[in-house]
């Protein structure tokens, strides 16, 4: 179908404490006087006069209502979700993988201040916890995406089943909440991915509705607008800061406001 095509086409492609007072004399006297806070470097200052000139302003988002009922069309299997089921005006902002840690993600979030979710690669996480445990302290949820971003379709069950598992076993041990949420390497699955999702404790697992490429929000529908309840797929690249700009202003531009996805979903 298509629509597969389409899936393969857009997902594939770094205080320490002060020192002790030496013997014999008071705290007071040993320690030094607090330096004057450091001026913001020309760096920083320019790169918040950017991302206030191209973040749009959302209002808040509504209170989410009662979760969505998740139950599966077959007994045994995640479903699998492009969008949520609401009519509230909002979407839900989600990155992949992790391979690229862009140096601007911690800041760009922070002035954003939009709840987004990260999909991790447990093994690629595992090279850099701190960057990610970062980006969760400043609001972002983090779920599962494989061990080793291995294709799972057509792949036996205990394969499988190993790389949803286990990612989630691994990024609850670094992140300290399990994912309860997949999303399948290059949106490629199969009834086994969806069996072997629901044994491991999958709730859903995960499509989307538009993907950002190269600063460009691509839609999935002719008529070019983000729909209430629509999953926005990104990915941490080297365009990270581009295509996170496309992604938030395709969002005000269709009148809607980034929501926790974790929050309709229970």
């Amino acid at each position: 179908m298509a629509f597969v095509g389409l899936v393969l086409l857009v997902a594939c492609s770094g205080k320490t404490a002060p020192p002790e007072a030496a013997p014999g004399t008071s705290a007071l006297a040993s320690a030094p006087t607090p330096a004057a806070p450091a001026a913001p470097t020309t760096t920083t200052t320019n790169l918040r006069r950017r991302y206030a000139a191209q973040l749009p302003q959302f209002a808040a988002a509504p209170a989410a209502p009662p979760a969505v009922e998740l139950a599966p069309s077959t007994p045994g299997v995640a479903p699998m979700l492009g969008e949520i089921a609401t009519t509230q005006p909002v979407a839900f902002l989600t990155i992949d993988d992790g391979f690229v840690r862009h140096p601007e993600a911690l800041q760009l979030l922070q002035e954003a201040d939009v709840p987004i979710g990260l999909f991790l690669v447990s093994g690629v996480a595992d090279d850099d916890p701190g960057y990610f445990a970062d980006l969760q302290a400043a609001g972002a949820t983090i779920q599962a995406h494989s061990i080793d971003h291995e294709i799972l379709k057509g792949r036996p069950y205990d394969f499988q089943s190993h790389e949803i598992c286990g990612s989630a076993d691994r990024l609850g041990e670094l992140f300290g909440l399990r994912p309860t949420l997949f999303r399948a390497p290059g949106g490629a699955y199969d009834q086994t991915t969806l069996q072997a999702a629901a044994d491991c404790g999958m709730k859903a697992v995960l499509f989307w509705r538009e993907a950002v490429n190269d600063g460009v929000l691509q839609f999935q529908r002719s008529d070019g607008v983000v729909h209430p309840g629509d999953i926005i797929l990104m990915h941490f690249r080297e365009s990270y800061v581009e295509d996170f700009l496309a992604a938030v202003n395709g969002i005000a531009a269709s009148g809607l406001t980034p929501a926790r996805l974790e929050d309709y979903l229970g």
